[in-house]
């Protein structure tokens, strides 16, 4: 049996052998690797890998390197801005299509590429964040994320000082960080007319005061580097803040957000649990070549429900952003926060039916279900978690502002 409802569109790409121009690192014109495929020539080597990262805690360096190589840190952009031309779709069957191989090194590319895809939401509205986009194309530019844990009230402080702000906090979930080039966060103004602002702004991790701490020691995705970064008295232009916003409300800037970065982020959950299933139906399929346990095939079909549960509502995500032709608004990203909580549900209870399929054997890291299921469970924290997004959706059903 094949994957249970498994997508595999790789679009109108041209071969996976296209190749970038060495000096400009830009695509031949009308030629671009077909993302899709590229990551699945290069998934088996991180797969060799991901046991060994995941035992030590190490980040999947060797893994990013590769990346870098093969420009997936700037396939999302623009083919004419010299990128790789990749649709949000693309990068969503990337990130699927890589997390079946090593979950830590997909989740910590979906970090990198949530951001790439808002900027290109940008660019698409005209504002001025072309000069990025080019940079992120010529200097492989690796964007690290911090807004997760900072969410709507931010973290940190940030205080005035001549051309500028000095800002100061600890910044945890740092996905990538110790590959990272530019460090995406915000921090909290108390502006004297408005009040608590939230600033968000970009900040080199090799300037002063930017400190990676390695203190990432967690249950799943132990190798996606999401070590805590420490700000000490960072200096801030004017010109760098991009955003300014009251702190603890809800903003437009979050519809943009959750539209388009959660069908990135929870397509890496959907491989894990199809990597899952894979292996389970393979171990099941041996057991039962001597003996066939009347209850497995009623567990198999609980898991491919669950499987398909989860590939319907990413799928559903990524329909609703629509390669970035999506309406921002709080019922499009309601819409969105529905469905993660439905695909995080079901990604893990595909990863624990399977393990009751296999059954007892599947204790053994060396079957590889156990880190699959440690990985899995990271789903349930991308936000909104459950509760928090059926309040957002109960208010929202009212009529009311999405957050009280």
């Amino acid at each position: 049996m094949s994957d249970v409802g498994t997508v595999r569109d790789h679009g109108p790409a041209a071969s996976a052998g296209a190749d970038a121009d060495a000096t400009s690192g830009t695509f031949a014109q009308g030629l671009r690797p077909d993302w899709v495929a590229l990551a699945g020539e290069i998934g088996p080597g991180f797969a060799a890998r991901a046991a060994n990262f995941d035992e030590t805690d190490t980040f999947v360096a060797e893994n990013y390197a590769e990346l870098t190589a093969r420009r997936f840190f700037s396939a999302g952009v623009p083919a004419e801005l010299g990128g790789g031309g990749a649709s949000h779709r693309e990068l969503c069957a990337v990130l699927r299509e890589l997390a079946r191989h090593c979950g830590s090194t997909a989740l910590a590319l979906s970090m990198h590429t949530h951001l790439l895809a808002a900027t290109v939401w940008r660019w698409r509205q005209q504002q001025p964040v072309e000069p990025l986009l080019r940079r992120i194309v010529e200097e492989q530019i690796v964007l690290v994320s911090t807004g997760a844990s900072d969410w709507l009230d931010s973290s940190g402080r940030a205080e005035r000082v001549e051309g500028g702000y000095r800002v100061t906090g600890r910044k945890i979930f740092g996905s990538g960080a110790p590959a990272g080039t530019l460090l995406i966060t915000s921090a909290v103004y108390d502006d004297p007319a408005d009040g608590p602002t939230v600033l968000h702004f970009p900040v080199p991790l090799a300037a002063e005061g930017v400190t990676v701490l390695n203190n990432w020691r967690t249950l799943g995705m132990r190798a996606s580097g999401s070590h805590d970064v420490l700000l000490e008295n960072v200096f801030v232009p004017e010109g760098a803040v991009s955003l300014r916003r009251p702190q603890g409300q809800w903003h437009t800037f979050f519809n943009v957000v959750v539209t388009v970065a959660l069908p990135l982020v929870l397509s890496v959950y959907v491989g894990v649990a199809e990597a899952a299933a894979n292996l389970a139906r393979g171990i099941a399929r041996k057991k039962s070549q001597d003996r066939l346990d009347p209850n497995l095939p009623y567990l198999l079909g609980e898991m491919d429900n669950a499987l398909v549960t989860t590939q319907l509502a990413v799928q559903g995500m990524v329909d609703l952003c629509d390669d970035y032709a999506f309406d921002p608004t709080v019922q499009t990203a309601n819409a969105v926060l529905i469905r993660k909580t439905v695909a995080a549900n079901a990604c893990i209870q595909t990863v624990e039916k399977a393990f009751e399929v296999v059954g007892g054997g599947a204790f053994f890291r060396s079957v590889g279900l156990e880190r699959l299921l440690r990985d899995v469970h990271g789903a349930q924290f991308h936000p909104l978690q459950e509760k928090r997004q059926h309040l957002f959706s109960g208010r929202v059903a009212l009529g009311l502002d999405p957050v009280a």
